[in-house]
């Protein structure tokens, strides 16, 4: 005999406290990777010579554009696991069926398996794609360094960093894939364990590398390669005693979710999340080359401001995360009418954080800068351009946040056709600001690319709130 109790899932959370509580240790987590690149910019600042300081902007830029056009191992593994998480929770809560006094394969189990999967496949895609990064290696130095217009001294001090620093990136990109897992299933202090174990051990290992053992440069990105490295094991441990799964059992594949639709699914969004990296990471990449083409000294004055849009950006990604997980949820069980309360609320926390931001870099930049070099020229072109710095957080928090709505929904196509827009506006734009304006120009595209982002992706939500029609936004 059958019988079956139903239970209706319970609501999501949408109050502030809520959205502040996944966030707060998000921000902590992001907080703590720009510390280990500030703390190595600061070693690399006080080397007296900018062409090393020049070096190292060069060598992270060039990371960045080949690491982060790969971050949709994030995205899609956050927006996947909070839909997943939400689907399966409700449909728990409403088919918990017992025949005979025996439980089918209990809801429990099958949401461990499913998340499981989802990580799984994001963490073999990372591997595939490190393990080519590693493969072209020379190429991508040589030619990416020309492309960002290294001048003779700071490109054979970004090539004595990357040498050693690309035998991490297979495990970068797998930091990427458990970032975004944990997040997509509201795990939050797992992300703060696994970056505050990366960040601190990058610190020491770098300090000892660089002061005691006196390695420069080649010290700093060791220190950085063995911390990421460590990491994906702790990430690996926290994942177990997550789902509470043996060692094999977490090495082990369900067939049930590596189907041909589940992978071309994955794909299909991976797809669009890489073409709106790409042109992010472009977009910024090109920045880097207007400050090299003004040389050295704009490069490394560039290299330590554009450290507060790092630091402010990983800060802001707490209730960006925050907006994308609970918006992930509300899609995954077509609530759209929390997932409007989302929206509104995730905006005005935002916007308060980025209010509270640019007034604590208003009152930390001159400590700041002082820290962060002794050159006399790059210190005094900081001080002139400190004030577009501080303006940053609250240029950009709008992008950030809305960047987390849309991954939440796993709105591929949408974040995909909102990037090709901005690279139409962006480029020639920002083209005509560094010919006309220098290197106020410079920021000026900066201040553009953030503000675009923020107008394109708002049109983009605008319309589907005006029709009350949000399905519109997720891939059929």
């Amino acid at each position: 005999m059958a019988t079956t109790s139903t239970a209706a899932p319970q609501p999501i959370d949408t109050r502030y406290r809520r959205i502040i509580s996944i966030a707060v240790p998000v921000m902590l987590a992001n907080l703590a990777m720009p510390l280990q690149s500030l703390i190595d910019t600061a070693v690399v600042g006080n080397m007296s010579a900018a062409a090393n300081l020049a070096g190292m902007g060069l060598a992270i830029q060039l990371l960045s554009l080949l690491l982060v056009s790969f971050n949709f191992l994030q995205y899609a593994s956050s927006g996947l696991s909070a839909q997943a998480l939400g689907q399966l929770s409700a449909s728990t809560a409403a088919e918990d069926t017992t025949v005979n006094g025996s439980s089918n394969r209990s809801g429990s189990e099958q949401m461990a398996s499913a998340l499981l999967s989802i990580l799984q496949r994001a963490l073999v895609l990372a591997f595939i794609i490190g393990a080519l990064l590693l493969l072209v290696k020379p190429w991508l130095i040589e030619y990416g360094l020309q492309a960002l217009s290294a001048n003779p001294a700071s490109g054979v001090a970004a090539q004595t960093y990357l040498d050693v620093r690309f035998w991490g990136v297979i495990a970068e990109l797998m930091n990427f894939a458990f970032i975004g897992w944990f997040a997509g299933q509201g795990k939050t202090r797992y992300m703060l364990y696994q970056q505050g174990f990366i960040a601190l051990l990058n610190i020491i290992l770098t300090l000892f590398f660089v002061y005691g053992m006196g390695l420069g440069l080649v010290g700093v990105a060791l220190g950085t390669t063995i911390a990421f490295w460590s990491g994906v094991g702790l990430a690996l441990w926290l994942s177990r005693q997550h789902l509470q799964l043996s060692w094999s059992a977490l090495f082990s594949t369900d067939a049930e979710y590596f189907t041909r639709s589940k992978m071309l699914r994955l794909f299909s969004l991976n797809k669009d999340i890489f073409i709106r990296t790409l042109i992010l990471t472009l977009s910024f990449a090109w920045v880097t080359r207007l400050s090299a083409q003004s040389g050295d000294l704009v490069l490394a004055a560039n290299a330590i401001l554009l450290q507060v849009l790092s630091i402010s950006a990983f800060a802001l990604d707490g209730v960006a995360v925050s907006a994308e997980t609970l918006a992930g949820q509300a899609a995954g069980r077509r609530d759209w009418r929390r997932f409007a309360i989302i929206v509104k609320r995730t905006g005005i926390v935002s916007y308060a954080l980025a209010l509270l931001l640019s007034l604590l870099w208003f009152l930390a930049m001159p400590t700041y800068l002082q820290t962060m070099t002794n050159i006399e020229p790059v210190l005094t072109l900081t001080r002139q351009y400190q004030n577009y710095a501080i303006l940053l957080p609250l240029i950009g928090v709008g992008a950030y946040w809305l960047d987390g709505i849309f991954f939440g929904l796993t709105a591929g196509s949408v974040i995909r056709n909102a990037a090709l827009l901005l690279a139409v506006v962006f480029f020639p734009i920002s083209w005509l600001l560094y010919e006309r304006y220098d290197m106020t120009g410079i920021w000026l595209s900066i201040w553009c690319l953030l503000a675009l982002r923020l107008v394109i992706l708002g049109a983009f939500l605008y319309r589907a709130y005006l029709t009350g029609n949000y399905d519109k936004l997720q891939p059929q």
